[in-house]
């Protein structure tokens, strides 16, 4: 999960956010508890939507309450307890973060010391959570042999992050699984996996990275990339909006999923289409002062 994961805050309801504050906090609580509290800096927007789905598709109600933490020591805030599920996903933040940092590593782009301050909570969380680790780590390694293949299949390249989402709603949803939530979260991934290499384009063609935009349309500007095949980028990212919509529908929600769709229906296209126009990145408002 790389942060692309995002909500549509013009188009976001009061309450939504702050429910969706609470979980972020409640997910770095989490993430402290299953994995200590180095962990907690490798915290992601991609992991909070995640619980939002899964506490929803789960029916497993989130419980607010008035806390501290450390970035707010006097004044308490709404925070999201941090139940079983919280704490699980904490640990599968955990153990993104210190992959992402090896792949980083591996592609030269530095972050052994980052990666050290992390790895004894991915430790903890391989043997807190061994079964979900596992679909961590057969993903680390299908990823690892696309890339070493310099496949340059955009569908090929994106595959592993597929497939561990689509393993991931297995393993969380248990009996309340579905082909649609497979299919959902199967979009998700690959979704993810694409909207970063391609924003990545210009960086990985000049650091020499495996990318596969780089591999399919050529070695040039990320301007002239958009410009002559923005057609067939546009019409690969529609193809994955149709797959949002399909699984989103067939989904069964126990609570409000305003939240989440405001993220699937409307965040993701957002930030495609920031990414497709060229845009820098803006960070994402997740407080309230």
């Amino acid at each position: 999960m790389f942060g692309y994961v995002r909500y549509d805050l013009p188009n976001l309801h009061i309450k939504d956010f702050m429910l969706y504050k609470a979980m972020y906090c409640g997910l770095c609580k989490g993430i402290g508890a299953a994995c200590g509290q180095r962990a907690r800096l490798g915290l992601t927007y991609d992991v909070t939507f995640l619980s939002a789905l899964l506490h929803n598709m789960t029916g497993q109600d989130v419980k607010i309450t008035q806390q501290n933490c450390f970035e707010h020591a006097i004044r308490k805030r709404p925070i999201a307890e941090a139940d079983a599920l919280t704490q699980e996903l904490g640990a599968l933040n955990a153990l993104l973060t210190y992959y992402k940092l090896a792949d980083d590593i591996a592609d030269g782009s530095g972050g052994r010391v980052r990666q050290a301050w992390f790895k004894k909570g991915a430790k903890r969380a391989k043997a807190r959570y061994p079964e979900m680790s596992a679909l961590v780590e057969q993903y680390v390694a299908d990823q690892a042999a696309v890339e070493k293949k310099r496949s340059p299949s955009p569908d090929e390249a994106a595959e592993p992050t597929a497939a561990l989402m689509r393993a991931l709603a297995v393993h969380f949803l248990g009996e309340k699984n579905s082909p649609a939530a497979e299919q959902l979260f199967y979009a998700v991934g690959k979704w993810v996996y694409l909207i970063d290499a391609l924003d990545d384009y210009e960086k990985d063609l000049k650091k020499g990275r495996y990318n596969p935009f780089v591999l399919a349309y050529g070695q040039d500007s990320r301007e002239k990339l958009l410009k002559e095949n923005g057609q067939d980028l546009a019409f690969l990212f529609d193809t994955l909006f149709y797959d949002l919509r399909e699984g989103l529908a067939g989904v069964k929600f126990y609570f409000n999923r305003d939240l989440t769709d405001n993220v699937i229906l409307r965040g993701i296209p957002l930030e495609t289409r920031r990414v497709l126009s060229g845009e820098p990145r803006k960070e994402m408002q997740v407080s309230i002062k």
